[in-house]
């Protein structure tokens, strides 16, 4: 027999809490076939939880049986200029909402012109206020404002 369990997610970004409408959000089994695909909406959340088969919970207050009262599952949080969030093995329990927050980190944006609302912009001349990471050349530094 089985149940169902149910996964909500808020994406938002990482220091604000501003909410991220158009965040991809990917729902997979561990062998990485795609259970959903939703669209975060403008309150940075999914219109209605996601519905996931999971194992009844009487199966598993048996000793001995081997069933876990959980389904395993991966989520993948996407967005354009922000980095991509990738969760495995998230446990998602019957008759229970699994709650999971996305905070989304803006990407290291080298070679284009980042957008204005990320709130930064390319520099060539010192002082640079950036981190320098990996080979990254100068000309390649964001600086922050």
């Amino acid at each position: 027999m089985s149940a169902t369990g149910y996964i909500q997610v808020n994406a938002y970004t990482s220091n604000a809490r501003i909410p991220l409408q158009g965040a991809a959000i990917t729902i997979t089994r561990p062998d990485g076939s795609a259970i959903a695909m939703r669209l975060t909406n403008r309150s940075g959340t999914l219109d209605a939880p996601i519905e996931i088969t999971v194992p009844d919970r009487a199966a598993s207050q048996t000793p001995n049986t081997g069933i876990v009262p959980f389904t395993d599952v991966n989520l993948y949080g996407r967005m354009e200029n922000f980095e991509t969030i990738e969760i495995e093995n998230l446990q998602v329990f019957p008759a229970t909402l699994t709650v999971q927050d996305l905070a989304m980190i803006p990407a290291l944006l080298v070679g284009k012109e980042p957008p204005a609302e990320l709130g930064c912009s390319y520099v060539s001349a010192e002082p640079y206020d950036a981190v320098v990471i990996g080979s990254l050349t100068l000309g390649q530094l964001l600086h922050f404002s």
